[in-house]
């Protein structure tokens, strides 16, 4: 009979592994490495691989684009009178509901047209019924005129937070406004804003001293800048050389 103890296995196993902890050693190691990215590399050689000659890639839909800002040109409104309604109610101008927008008002061929880029917060009855408004009341008073006697109006229907200007206008602002000013036929056309003067054509920086003029359709109307009113309420010493360009302009 065999007396022999039988040899624990497990133990001599761990003894094993614990002589090797002791002398460094805790991972295994190969002579040969082992490129852990192959597989990854493999998938994407195949998501980028040209599809079979008889299966066509599918078509990518094209991003829709937003409907021209002022709508069918054969629809528009032919007098100024007929322009406000169109204002408060033409969809491709704003999605907001004609309650939401404000009219631009004044007498057509006033002896002065007064363009801000869009109604202050709180408007709804006029335009510019808050500070702006009344900074613009004391400017016209100093060039000598009464707001019922101007005609006032605005690139936009309603306040918008940061509008994108360069993409308005190439999509149609530009127009609409330009057959705005010329329904409303003033004898000369003042602009709040670099914005708004953009849409024009202009750029004030790159104007020279004498006065541009506003021309569209064989009609030539006296054009002046000024800064924005909210920039010129922020910044009351911008007033001066308003003040200065307004005695040049109107003597011209």
């Amino acid at each position: 009979m065999d007396t022999r103890e039988k040899p624990d296995w497990a133990a001599e196993l761990a003894a094993a592994q614990a002589w090797w902890r002791e002398a460094g050693v805790d991972l295994a190691f190969a002579d040969t490495a082992t490129d852990w990215l192959e597989g990854a590399r493999a998938k994407v050689a195949v998501e980028r691989s040209p599809l079979p000659a008889n299966q066509a890639e599918p078509a990518r839909e094209a991003a829709p684009q937003p409907p021209r800002i002022g709508g069918d040109r054969a629809q528009w409104p032919n007098t100024l009178e007929a322009f406000g309604d169109w204002w408060l109610t033409e969809p491709s101008l704003d999605p907001a509901p004609a309650a939401q927008r404000v009219l631009p008002a004044g007498p057509p061929g006033a002896p002065l047209m007064a363009l801000v880029s869009m109604p202050e917060a709180g408007d709804a009855a006029a335009l510019l019924g808050g500070r702006q408004g009344r900074l613009l009341d004391a400017i016209l008073a100093a060039f000598g005129y009464d707001r019922a006697e101007i005609y006032l109006a605005s690139v936009l229907p309603r306040p918008v937070a940061a509008p994108d200007w360069s993409s308005l206008g190439h999509n149609g602002l530009s127009e609409v406004l330009a057959h705005h000013i010329k329904l409303a036929a003033p004898r000369r056309l003042i602009v709040f804003g670099r914005d708004v003067s953009s849409l024009l054509g202009h750029d004030p920086a790159q104007v020279a001293q004498s006065s541009p003029a506003f021309n569209h359709e064989g009609t030539s109307v006296p054009l002046a800048f000024a800064p924005a009113l909210d920039a010129l309420l922020e910044r009351p010493a911008l007033k001066r050389g308003l003040w200065a360009r307004w005695l040049d302009w109107s003597l011209d």
